[in-house]
């Protein structure tokens, strides 16, 4: 926990365009360790680009990305490997392998990419299936889970190699209200006890006013609006106001 009120993530002065379609312009914000922030806009006001830039999947056309610290943009393959095993992804359809077990998907990235024993990934992918609530289910096919229960693995996946940044698209999507309050719950609690900055894209606001330290409000390619929850509900930006009051 020493390393909360440090930068986890940092855009400054990144503009990214797709062919003539400028989806982000100029944007900047900072996120430290142990923060949530939410990014909320319009359907391609460039929110998945921005998870996207923060992993280097694809490249600013100008500005710089601060990844724990180390700017992403221009580095080499060797540096962007080491950097991403500090980010963690939980996607909108959970992403998992449908022909390996709950087990199988968890320890699969801790034979890749760590040193540890088979006893060590054993107990590592036990411990993070039970605290998403799926100790009992590691034996199990993701076919024969339901959304909440797939969306969790989705999660332990994220969580399974301690990362020290997640990233989550659209996390409640597709659930009902007290499964979508369960998974928000996980979040916080990973920030919380972990000190594990969260960067969530999201369209639920109810998630949004429980998990957000702070939300980012993108429309036209800008940043219209930065703060706390209650501070973009005050926002004299139209958009913003509205997406966090409607």
């Amino acid at each position: 926990m020493n390393e909360l009120h440090t930068i986890a993530v940092e855009f400054k002065q990144v503009s990214k365009s797709f062919g003539t379609q400028r989806v982000l312009n100029d944007v900047s914000f900072r996120l430290e360790h142990g923060q949530a922030l939410c990014v909320l806009g319009r359907s391609g006001t460039g929110k998945s680009v921005t998870l996207k830039l923060i992993m280097a999947l694809i490249r600013p056309d100008s500005g710089a990305i601060w990844v724990d610290q180390e700017n992403v943009v221009g580095m080499r393959e060797h540096g962007l490997s080491s950097v991403r095993k500090k980010l963690g992804y939980l996607f909108q359809d959970a992403a998992l392998f449908d022909s390996f077990t709950l087990y199988e998907n968890l320890a699969l990235p801790l034979v890749r990419l760590t040193q540890k024993s088979k006893n060590e990934i054993n107990e590592l992918v036990q411990q993070t299936l039970t605290d998403v609530g799926l100790g009992s289910h590691g034996s199990k096919y993701p076919s024969a889970l339901s959304g909440g229960m797939r969306k969790r693995a989705g999660l332990a996946r994220a969580l399974v190699l301690s990362p020290k940044i997640l990233l989550a698209d659209e996390p409640s999507s597709g659930l009902d209200r007290i499964t979508a309050s369960e998974i928000d719950q996980l979040l916080m609690r990973r920030r919380d006890e972990h000190g594990t900055a969260l960067v969530i894209v999201s369209h639920d606001i109810h998630g949004v006013r429980r998990v957000a330290d702070r939300v980012a409000v993108l429309d036209k390619g800008y940043i219209v609006a930065f703060g706390s929850v209650e501070e973009v509900s005050q926002s004299e930006n139209d958009v913003a106001r509205r997406l966090v009051t409607e």
